[in-house]
């Protein structure tokens, strides 16, 4: 009979000690904008394996991919409020208009400018880093995407032509700056939010897509994209985002493993991402879209264009003088 007594009070010692880890263990919510199976799911799904490995399942990341938790501009807004815990997306202008600075069309124009503008430290990067902190977002670690282009549902004349006159109407970001560059070379600039573009662009609201690249539109605008032109309109690039309140409260550990996960997820995108880029182009044309072919030199005339054109309204919009501080650090 003691024997018995003594295995049950063992076996309630345990479940007691099963229950209070589980109640102990902490999951966060992650939201990305892009479907299942792509880049940046494959990418966070790592980072999730990633930190549960490294604190023996006591911190988890759950995520919800696609858009699910709403809009990255809502998402933006509810991870400053802690509603959501965490995202890997790009910045909201609508939060805050001084993250125009880092989508400056045609800030960067290769991949070794791209590295050496965003990486960690730089004084690019601390700028957004600081606009994050400005509201109670921490950040991370960075994600690459890729250079953007345009996407058109029909064929347009001269679309690669900086100086010729399209009359064909873009979906762009609802940021000032991608409406300011398709409406500087030749095209008509229509905010409107992600989650509206690709009716926008079936429906002919619009005849194409402006903000992305071929990532981008393979992934969610590949049915309606009949032709992709590598313009380089600007470097894409993302942020992974926790809730600042959220990170102070987890354990010196745990943070510490978000940290250095974060710090991998970074480093692995450097290392592939120009590759991706070139494989979703071969991707958009294998799901039946034309590259359009873009000279070197038609890219220089964009931007030129922009640079003279849109650059100093942009600038002026969100602080010329502090704006110009960041630029001459970072690029000049």
């Amino acid at each position: 009979m003691k024997t018995m007594k003594m295995k049950t009070l063992v076996g309630a010692v345990a479940l007691a000690a099963a229950l209070s880890s589980a109640a102990e263990a902490t999951t966060l919510k992650l939201s990305h904008v892009r479907p299942q199976d792509t880049a940046i799911d494959d990418a966070a799904t790592a980072f999730a394996e990633d930190v549960s490995a490294a604190t023996d399942g006591e911190l988890s990341v759950r995520l919800f991919p696609a858009n699910a938790l709403g809009d990255y501009t809502v998402v933006q807004e509810r991870v400053s409020l802690g509603a959501i815990d965490m995202a890997v997306q790009p910045p909201s202008s609508g939060a805050d208009k001084r993250f125009q600075l880092a989508y400056l069309p045609y800030l960067v124009q290769s991949w070794e400018e791209a590295r050496e503008v965003f990486r960690d430290g730089a004084p690019m990067r601390k700028e957004v880093e600081g606009i994050y902190a400005d509201q109670n977002i921490h950040v991370l670690a960075a994600w690459p995407v890729y250079f953007g282009g345009v996407a058109l549902n029909s064929e347009v004349e001269n679309a690669a032509d900086p100086n010729a006159d399209k009359g064909a109407k873009l979906r762009v970001p609802p940021m000032k700056s991608f409406q300011l560059m398709a409406d500087n070379i030749g095209y008509i600039g229509s905010p409107l939010p992600f989650s509206d573009a690709f009716t926008a662009v079936q429906t002919g609201v619009v005849d194409g897509v402006m903000g992305s690249g071929a990532e981008g539109y393979y992934a969610s605008f590949r049915d309606v994209t009949n032709y992709y032109l590598p313009l380089n309109t600007h470097f894409e690039m993302w942020y992974l985002l926790i809730n600042q309140d959220i990170y102070d409260e987890l354990d010196e550990s745990e943070q510490v493993a978000l940290d250095e996960a974060a710090a991998r997820f970074e480093a692995a995108r450097w290392e592939g991402a120009e590759a991706d880029q070139a494989r979703n182009e071969q991707l958009l044309a294998e799901a039946g879209g034309t590259i359009v072919p873009v000279s070197d030199e038609q890219i220089a005339g964009h931007a030129e264009i922009v640079r003279d054109s849109v650059w100093p309204v942009i600038l002026e919009d969100i602080g010329a003088d502090w704006a110009n501080s960041v630029l001459d650090q970072a690029i000049r």
